[in-house]
């Protein structure tokens, strides 16, 4: 008796094969196409997560990651340093204009763009120190005089902004307009809070000291001021007056002169600025552009 045969199956149309092969690539096209907005949904929730916690530099960084498919080709350790530094760039720099900010600058001046000339009494190396923030740490003064124009105030505030970039708190101020918040201040019985606002104030620049004589009451709350910061907190005082005059400005309590001229003098860093006014210069140079167009 003959055999029913092997089992084989009886083959399929060749048409039939053409079927299910397209049927399979149509099946690894949609995988294709599906697979990235799945991908960039993922890597969307992923953005908006960490924008969710507040890391908006992380957050950044990461999309522009995905941009440049840089996670494909990083290891975890790798891509979450990158990311870390990222936050803490962000966070830097947000805190440091925030601070400038706050400090209320007269002028936009950093010590990037300070020109360096000796004959000025501009160092170099005393201010590329005073870069460091080390006088701030420390508590210790500078004292910058000059006649009007030579870069006074624009030196103190490059310094006052360095401090900034470094995370200091800083507070600038004309004095006599110290002594009107002052004033405004004692007032509201809200005197003691402002003089430990200032006392906590990283760095200190008082402008314009000297402009006029320190009545009784200004002389004191300025000893108070200098005394709170003495070797705990920095001050910078800008003043047309060579140092030699000051006491001139506070002779009416000769023994308050004697405090405050003790604690800012002995211990300072000083600048005293010379040669023509910066700002005659810049309008000598400004008529003689507009001469020559």
């Amino acid at each position: 008796m003959r055999g029913s045969g092997t089992g084989r199956q009886p083959s399929l149309p060749p048409e039939h094969d053409n079927i299910r092969g397209r049927e399979q690539l149509g099946n690894r096209v949609k995988q294709h196409i599906h697979q990235p907005t799945q991908n960039n949904k993922q890597m969307d929730e992923i953005s908006n997560a960490l924008r969710s916690l507040k890391m908006p530099g992380m957050a950044h960084y990461w999309t522009t990651m995905q941009e440049t498919r840089q996670h494909d080709s990083l290891s975890l350790k790798d891509g979450l340093q990158l990311l870390i530094q990222a936050e803490l760039d962000s966070r830097t720099t947000s805190r440091n204009s925030r601070l400038v900010k706050k400090a209320r600058f007269r002028y936009q001046a950093s010590i990037s763009e300070v020109i360096y000339d000796g004959k000025r009494g501009v160092d170099k190396q005393k201010v590329l120190n005073l870069a460091t923030c080390d006088y701030v740490r420390k508590g210790v003064s500078v004292l910058i005089t000059g006649a009007a124009g030579t870069g006074k105030s624009w030196l103190g505030t490059a310094l006052g902004h360095q401090a900034c970039m470094n995370g200091h708190k800083v507070a600038y101020y004309n004095l006599y307009r110290l002594f009107e918040e002052i004033a405004l201040a004692r007032i509201s019985s809200t005197l003691h809070r402002f003089f430990a606002k200032l006392a906590q104030t990283d760095l200190l620049i008082l402008d314009d000291f000297g402009m006029k004589v320190l009545d009784g009451q200004q002389l004191l709350d300025f000893m108070e001021i200098i005394e709170d910061r003495h070797g705990q907190k920095a001050t910078i005082i800008v003043s047309q007056l060579p140092v030699a005059n000051w006491y001139d400005v506070m002779k009416g309590n000769t023994t308050a002169a004697d405090a405050i001229l003790d604690r800012l003098v002995h211990t300072s860093v000083r600048f005293e600025l010379k040669g023509a006014s910066m700002r005659q210069k810049s309008n000598i140079k400004s008529t003689e552009t507009h001469r020559n167009d």
